[in-house]
């Protein structure tokens, strides 16, 4: 996937600098962006020297250390610090990825992070997912049956139904395919993305639910589902190692199939 690159006319001034504690020598630059709404200024880049012999190896680690240490001000979002809740998601070095599975080592030259593109900032690296949330809803991302459930034991899978949702169930929502995706950035009112999409197919593709035709009829748009134009940048962007692409073209054999 292509880095994600600022145009030279980008508004983003340079902010604050601060420098590491004297007598240290094993430091690393951060440039972060930093915006605050209740600030009136254009959004800034803030460089921080950190000490890395008293940090963590990850990008998150080092943020933490920026927030507890050097600048109380700077906002982010976290949680399991495992990559499984995907709260850390940003941009670092280009790239949408999260902050807790990136390694400082594996970062060449300053390291540079960024919210999300393409979302409306909240504050400094929080974007706003008020949108992503409300796509996500509109699939109904649960099981809908019309059968009673079993009396004595919940809905089975034979261990070959179970498979076909691997690749699938992974998917923690952290949206980093979602804003790696240039079809996204042109119709984000109306195309539903590759994070959205991927969820929509482990749904249809479960072997438990009976609305898959009706699933399939409110994806059945030119903007909801056919936007994709397989440029792959989601697959590259995923921090699971999930293919988004691939979950979007089985939708569209499904659709083929059913005319």
């Amino acid at each position: 996937m292509a880095k994600f690159v600022l145009p030279p006319n980008s508004r983003i001034q340079p902010g604050e600098h601060h420098p590491a504690p004297g007598g240290t020598s094993n430091t690393r630059l951060f440039k972060v962006y930093r915006w605050d709404p209740d600030g009136g200024q254009n959004p800034r880049l803030d460089t921080y020297e950190v000490d890395l012999d008293t940090c963590g190896p990850m990008v998150l680690d080092a943020l933490i250390k920026i927030k507890n240490e050097i600048d109380p001000t700077l906002t982010f979002r976290r949680s399991c610090r495992e990559g499984i809740c995907g709260s850390c998601a940003m941009n670092i070095d280009g790239r949408n990825t999260l902050a807790c599975t990136m390694a400082i080592d594996d970062i060449k030259g300053d390291v540079r992070i960024y919210p999300l593109p393409s979302m409306r900032v909240v504050k400094d690296l929080v974007p706003d997912m008020t949108h992503f949330y409300a796509q996500y809803a509109s699939i109904k991302p649960w099981l809908r049956a019309q059968t009673p459930a079993p009396p004595d034991h919940e809905r089975l899978q034979s261990p070959e139904d179970r498979s076909e949702l691997d690749g699938l169930y992974e998917c923690i929502l952290c949206a980093c395919c979602q804003t790696s995706c240039p079809s996204y950035w042109w119709n984000p009112d109306r195309y539903l993305g590759p994070a959205v999409l991927l969820q929509a197919y482990r749904w249809i593709a479960d072997s438990r639910d009976e609305s898959t035709g009706e699933r399939l009829d409110d994806l059945d748009d030119a903007f909801k589902l056919y936007r994709c134009h397989t440029i792959m940048n989601c697959a590259s962007a995923c921090p699971k190692g999930l293919n988004p692409a691939k979950a979007i073209a089985e939708i569209k054999q499904l659709m083929v199939a059913r005319q």
